[in-house]
């Protein structure tokens, strides 16, 4: 436990620090020596971050309000009290801040200002559900919250179509089964999806299945429907079947041009079409 009179004296800076995501134990004994020594703790949402403090028995940090609403502003604050050499605490609700949650905005203005930042890493849920799925890709593309709206959520997906990397979304519960939807219907049925829910917390979930089978786990039983989800659907498969001479364009190209101009003059050239080049151009950008 910490108290007022263990405090330590912290470096001025901006501490970037990740929280749980939801077992309290989640979180590292480094983020609660910064919690507890921080002068300020800059928190998405005090009440929240309240809890997790108190249940630390960290009484003496002085909370600061800042969410997706008053970022800029708060963003002002923070480096004023920076400049009379205060130490500050970065926090969101759950997980790390500015990766899918607000804080991007705060670091990079006190960067601009010339104050050090300083990550306290954690918890996860994106990585945890990974973790778990089994999905034997190397690589992984985290895009985070996907569009609310079902017409920009399948413009946003179509262009994820030809990508080889498991793709990592985070939804919410009420547009889990839209979500869904739309995944089967841009990708098709055949790909694997791990539906991951509530990670950390004590109705804890992860299911695999096909993304035709998908919709019938989540109408199968309500509680499949409930909680924070993270989404995990395996990549395109990469078809190496190109033969020499393609190849040697292909690379030639991408020596020259961006992979999308590349990818475009190499249809021209071979006469083979986009999908079966662009999967093969991402793969020798990343060898």
């Amino acid at each position: 436990m910490h108290s007022a009179d263990q405090k330590q004296k912290l470096e001025c800076a901006l501490y970037v620090v990740a929280t749980p995501i939801g077992n309290l134990r989640d979180i590292s004994l480094r983020a609660l020596d910064v919690l507890a020594a921080a002068e300020v703790v800059a928190a998405e949402d005090t009440r929240t971050t309240g809890h997790l403090l108190a249940h630390y028995s960290i009484t003496a940090a002085r909370l600061l309000a800042l969410h997706q609403h008053n970022e800029r502003a708060a963003a002002e604050k923070i480096i004023g009290l920076l400049a009379q050499g205060q130490s500050v605490a970065l926090v969101s609700d759950a997980g790390t801040p500015a990766v899918s949650d607000p804080g991007a905005l705060v670091v990079e203005a006190v960067r601009m200002a010339g104050y050090r930042v300083i990550p306290i890493p954690g918890a996860s849920a994106g990585l945890a559900a990974l973790s778990a799925a089994g999905l034997g890709a190397p690589h992984f593309l985290f895009y985070g919250f996907l569009p609310n709206k079902s017409a920009a959520r399948c413009s946003v997906l179509q262009g994820l179509i030809a990508l080889p990397y498991t793709l990592i979304f985070y939804e919410a519960p009420h547009r889990i089964l839209e979500c869904v939807a739309d995944l089967h219907s841009v990708f098709g049925g055949e790909r694997q999806i791990v539906l991951a829910r509530e990670i950390t917390k004590l109705f804890e979930s992860i299911h695999r299945c096909t993304l035709a089978e998908a919709m019938a786990w989540l109408h199968a039983d309500a509680n499949n429907q409930r909680g924070e989800f993270v989404l995990l659907l395996s990549g395109a498969e990469v078809k190496t079947g190109l033969d020499a001479e393609a190849e040697r364009v292909l690379s030639l190209l991408l020596q020259e041009l961006p992979l999308k101009q590349a990818v475009q003059l190499a249809v021209q050239i071979t006469g083979i079409g986009r999908k079966e080049l662009y999967p093969r151009a991402l793969q020798i950008k990343g060898e």
